[in-house]
This record gives structure tokens, C-alpha cells and sequence, in this order.
């Protein structure tokens, strides 16, 4: 057995990794991060629009605070975050984005004078200020009462992942790509590292650690259509899932976003849309103002999602062979800012679908996106359930989003969370002594290595796992879409029992040897099928609409019944179902329940409401 030894482990490479990376290493600690691809490709380097953060450089921005920031996230959770986190995360996002210009990060700056800008495909003039001259200017993005997300052109989270490598690198932060984590090995009350396998070589390997990070992204890749990229399929959710101690947060709220470009789905970012870009439908007739009046393309993405897809039902969307989309328009914005703000975008058409942003209509729909849920954690980032155990980033319920997330709100989480639960990981490692009990990773180890016998053996079955996967996309994408319902729901719930069963008579039709693709695969595909069914089963026990979770037979957000977190455990192996638990969304309200401002549908209240614990300024 090959062993490393490291004083933390981080398990994935992106933004939240090697900002908790980045906050150990320069306390003087030992850090490993472990990464699919090199660390420079992690899926952080595909988001596009920008940051939030309340600096209030920008005439649009003006008068802007994390009191407003606040109030924005909330709502836009639908209520279902957990404010002291929330409050935390705005307080700390200025002091990270200026902590980002200062390793490197060339962000977009204010240029003073008369500047055009749009809104609603609008142009309009505001006057920036001499005094703003150089500061980190800000876009408009959806749910936002001011302009607050920082960006860089329309390559922010390439250009930060970029300088937090480099910061990673002179900090000796040892990165290990083309590995995964397979397995967490744990004694039942601590988390001792984690049994990693080569993707090279096909070996396995054990990693000890004193700490352990998961920041792994989200497992958008549970559906067939996504923005994620592949490898975001939940590998270390599984890992995590298969302790049977720690549980998984709301694994029913799964944002879809408006823009997915057809038929890709790639995603071309909200800044489009903050930049002043509009949807039109088959008549090319800009429709969002008649559904939300006040926000029109910039409510909420779980509130336009459902917007657009409403629309489409009308038969009013474009048919195409493959499928019914509808256009975003953003010629009127000009060749100059496209080829400056949205460059990017304007080159994901050329090379993806052959149009040109700057003359042409990009065809879109909603797709999958993100995850609100993930490994649920403390607000100082500690997983339930194991000590020595901490997530951070898209990979944790932290839980900042609730059930719907801001645009620019998570890409500012991976930083914001990294140098909040970094802080707390040098705490714990300071004051923790591990002691590592070799019996538990002699057996940890022996399982795994087990498991990938008998899958090239066919000990249990010849079932393909690619089969499997299929099956599981067509089961998940009918229940647990946009729109939901307890008859789609409980029949995936049913298919996704029969596809468990199937996950687990997978064998492999390959010798598994070396860089094998379908071995990967097939060591996960119960445990994807397992996620599926979290998310599933929580959507169907969910009795209500909140956020991106849209109940057709339930349309009414209930807080006096919901305004609640769901926590999913799998304790054994045999289970069919996850075990499903509750806890209150927040432990305190310094934002009572009330309408979001946008996105319509009644609202239960609570029998007590709760007083406003706001703080005077």
C-alpha cells in the first residue's frame, strides 16, 4: 500500500480548494490537494460572469452595503438559507475580492465620466465618478437590488483560479492530478484522509491526513443535460455518502439556468443579460416583462427558468431538432463591448454553434447547473458527523443559497468560504492531534480494492454501467426538472429503486487496466444512483414550492410546514431509500419570512413569525 501523509487533504483543486489550501499552507502547514484534471482545468475556470460583493465603487452601485447584499441573498433563497451564514459570507466578500486584486486578479475597473449602459436592451447614461477612477467596477445580475458583481470581462472565475494557483505554488501546495478519491477512510468518529485512486495507473493509494477538505464542485452531472463539466459527477458526495454518518443538504434544490446555449448546454453567462441582454420567443418578441414586470430578464434564474419553460409550453418557443428553445439577444449591446465584456461568450457561439453574437440570435433554454445541496456542513465549514471532516465551495451545504442562489454569489463563495473555513481548518489543525488507527485504513483500503475485483470479475452481475447511467438521467430529468409533481416523482423514485439494484450487478465488459473510463464509472454508479434518489425523495417528501424546488400540486411556499433543511443519510448499504431528517433553515432571523419582490405564488406564513433580529447600523 502506498501511503501519504499530509497535515490537510483537500479533495478537488478548483476556487474553495486551494483558497483553504492557500490559508493552511501559509500557517505553515502541509497541504496535498487532489485534483482530476491539472488544477488549472477545474471546473472553477468555467465560470464566467463575476463575483458579488458589496464595494459600492460603480454608479449603479451606489449606496450598496452587505446590509443589501443580505437582503438580496435571502430572498433570492427563497428563505431558505441560513442567515448567519449569509451574514457572514457578505460581511467577509468585500475583504476577499480586494484580497484577490492583490494576489493578481486584473479585474474589470471603473473608466470616470458619461458611460452607456444598458438595461432591457435599453441603453442609458450614468456619470462614474472621478474619485471611482481605477476601483473594481461591477455588472447587474439577476435578484440584485444594486450593480455588485465584480468581474473580469467575462473570464472571472478563469482569471482567479489562475492567480489562486500561482498563490497555491509559491505557498508549496502540493497538487496531485489525475487522482480521485474513491473512499473516505474514518473510524466512525474521525476522518482520517481518504483511499485515492491513480487515474494513470489504475492504482490505489492511501492519503492520512489531520484534516480533510471536500471541495470537490457539484454533481450536476447526475443529469444528462448540463453545464457542468464531466467531472462533476459527485464522486466525492459518494465518498462522503457512503460513511453512512454524514448526511447530504437539501438535495432537492438544484438550480436550473436560463441560458444553457442549444444544443450544448453550455452555459453563455447572466452577464449577458446584466449587460443589458433580452429573451425573445419565435416571434422574436421580448416577452420577460410581461411575466416579471419589475426584474423582467434579471428575477431570480430559478424564477426566469420557470418563466421560460411556461412560455415554451405555450407554444411559443422555437422548434428545432432538438427541441423547443428560445433566443437571448444581445446584437443592440455592440460589437465593442461583446468583444471586450462577453468575448467569451461571443467565442462559445462561433465554435460551438456557428453564430456570431454581435449579428445573430443564440439559441437557449434552461438547463441544469448548480447544486444548493452538498455535504452539509456548520457555518465554520465541519461536516456533520465526522470530526477532522470540512467541505467548502459548490461541494457543501453550508448553507449560504437555500433553495435558489444569486448569480455571482457562488463563484464569491468558493474564495469567501475558503478564507472563512480556512481560517477555521488552521484552528483545528493547531489545536488536533490525530491519532490514525491503521487497522481502520487496512480495512478501508481492502474494500475498495475489493470492489474494483469483482466489477472486472463480474463477481455480481455483467448489468453495463453506461446503461445504468442512462436509465438514471431519464428518471431524474422526470421528476426532478424544473417543474415537479408527486406522480412524476414518485414513479422516478421507483424506476431510480429498480436502477440501484441494477447499479449493483454492474460488471465490466473492459479488463479495467490502467486509464479505464468505464472503471471509473462503474466504481460510482451506485452511488450516483443513490444521489439521484436523494434528490428525488426529498423533492417528493417536499410538499411545497420554495426557490428552484416549483411544485405543480403544490405551488404555495409553506413556511409554516417547511421553512425547514432537509438532511439525507444512506446508513446501509441494503437501504432503498435514503433517510430522510429536518432541521430549521436558520437558528435565528435577522431577515423575517416575506415575498421575495419577484416570481409571484403565495406564501403559508408561519403560525409565529418570527421578530427581525437585524442589528442597528
Amino acid at each position: 500500500m502506498q501511503i501519504f501523509q499530509t497535515d490537510l487533504l483537500c479533495i478537488g483543486a478548483g476556487l474553495a480548494g486551494e483558497r483553504v489550501a492557500i490559508e493552511a499552507a501559509g500557517n505553515g502547514f502541509s497541504v496535498v490537494c487532489l485534483s482530476l484534471v491539472p488544477a488549472r482545468r477545474s471546473h472553477s475556470s468555467a465560470a464566467q460572469g463575476g463575483m458579488q460583493a458589496a464595494l459600492g465603487n460603480s454608479a449603479m452601485g451606489e449606496g450598496d452595503c452587505p446590509d443589501v447584499h443580505f437582503t438580496d441573498t435571502v430572498k433570492g433563497s427563497d428563505w431558505g438559507a441560513d442567515q448567519e451564514v449569509a451574514r457572514i459570507f457578505v460581511d467577509n466578500a468585500p475583504i476577499a475580492m480586494r484580497q484577490m486584486a492583490f494576489w493578481g486578479v486584473p479585474w474589470s475597473r471603473v473608466v470616470p465620466g458619461e458611460q452607456t449602459y444598458y438595461k432591457g436592451g435599453k441603453p442609458f447614461t450614468a456619470v462614474e465618478k472621478k474619485e471611482n477612477e481605477g476601483l473594481i467596477h461591477s455588472r447587474s445580475f439577476g435578484g440584485t437590488a444594486k450593480w455588485r458583481t465584480c468581474y473580469t470581462s467575462d473570464g472571472t472565475g478563469h482569471s482567479v483560479l489562475f492567480a489562486l494557483d500561482n498563490r497555491a505554488a509559491q505557498l508549496g501546495v502540493d497538487v496531485h492530478d489525475k487522482t480521485e478519491a474513491i473512499a473516505l477512510i474514518h473510524d466512525g468518529e474521525t476522518c482520517l484522509g481518504a483511499i485515492v485512486r491513480c487515474l494513470k495507473t489504475g492504482e490505489l493509494r492511501a492519503y492520512l491526513a489531520r484534516a480533510t477538505l471536500i471541495a470537490s464542485g457539484g454533481f450536476g452531472r447526475l443529469y444528462r443535460a448540463s453545464t457542468n463539466a464531466v467531472i462533476n459527477d459527485g464522486g466525492a458526495h459518494i465518498a462522503a455518502l457512503d460513511t453512512g454518518i454524514v448526511p447530504i443538504g437539501n438535495p432537492e434544490a438544484i438550480q436550473f439556468h436560463p441560458t444553457g446555449i442549444v444544443p450544448t448546454d453550455i452555459l453563455v453567462t447572466e452577464g449577458c443579460r446584466g449587460d443589458g441582454g433580452t429573451l425573445l420567443d419565435v416571434n422574436q418578441y421580448r416577452f420577460m416583462p410581461d411575466y416579471e414586470p419589475e426584474k423582467a430578464e434579471l428575477a431570480s434564474r430559478d424564477v426566469v427558468s420557470r418563466r421560460m419553460t411556461e412560455h415554451m409550453r405555450k407554444g411559443l418557443g422555437v422548434k428545432s431538432a432538438y427541441g423547443d428553445h428560445l433566443w437571448l439577444d444581445i446584437r443592440h449591446l455592440g460589437a465593442h463591448h461583446i468583444n471586450t465584456n462577453l468575448r467569451e461568450v461571443k467565442d462559445i457561439c462561433e465554435n460551438f454553434l456557428g453564430v456570431d453574437p454581435i449579428s445573430q440570435l443564440v439559441p437557449v433554454r434552461p438547463t441544469q447547473h448548480y447544486c444548493m445541496a452538498g455535504v452539509r456542513t456548520n457555518k465554520d465549514g465541519a461536516v456533520y458527523g465526522l470530526k477532522g471532516l470540512f467541505s467548502a465551495g459548490e461541494a457543501a451545504c453550508w448553507d449560504m443559497h437555500g433553495f435558489n442562489r444569486l448569480g455571482g454569489n457562488s463563484l464569491s463563495e468558493t474564495v469567501v468560504a475558503g478564507m472563512v473555513v480556512g481560517a477555521k481548518v488552521v484552528e483545528f489543525l493547531k489545536g488536533a492531534d490525530t491519532v490514525v488507527k491503521m487497522g481502520a485504513v487496512r480495512d478501508v483500503y481492502a474494500k475498495q480494492e475489493s470492489r474494483i475485483k469483482d466489477l472486472i470479475g463480474g463477481t455480481h452481475g455483467r448489468e453495463n454501467a453506461f446503461a445504468v447511467r442512462e436509465e438514471m438521467h431519464d428518471a431524474l430529468i422526470k421528476g426532478a426538472g424544473i417543474f415537479r409533481n408527486g406522480k412524476d416523482l414518485a414513479e422516478s423514485v421507483e424506476t431510480l429503486k429498480g436502477t440501484l439494484a441494477r447499479a449493483k450487478r454492474v460488471g465490466l465488459e473492459s479488463n479495467g487496466i490502467g486509464a479505464n473510463p468505464e472503471l471509473a464509472l462503474a466504481l460510482k454508479i451506485e452511488g450516483m444512483v443513490k444521489l439521484a434518489l436523494c434528490v428525488t425523495q426529498g423533492a417528493l417528501m417536499r410538499t411545497e414550492s420554495r426557490g428552484a424546488h416549483t411544485r405543480e400540486d403544490y405551488p404555495d411556499r409553506n413556511d409554516r410546514d417547511w421553512l425547514n433543511r432537509t438532511l439525507a443519510t444512506w446508513k446501509s448499504e441494503s437501504d432503498e431509500l435514503p433517510t430522510l431528517t429536518y432541521e430549521p433553515a436558520t437558528p435565528s432571523f435577522e431577515l423575517p419570512p416575506g415575498e421575495r419582490g419577484y416570481g409571484g405564488g403565495k406564501i403559508i406564513p408561519m403560525e409565529t413569525p418570527p421578530k427581525s433580529g437585524k442589528k442597528k447600523a
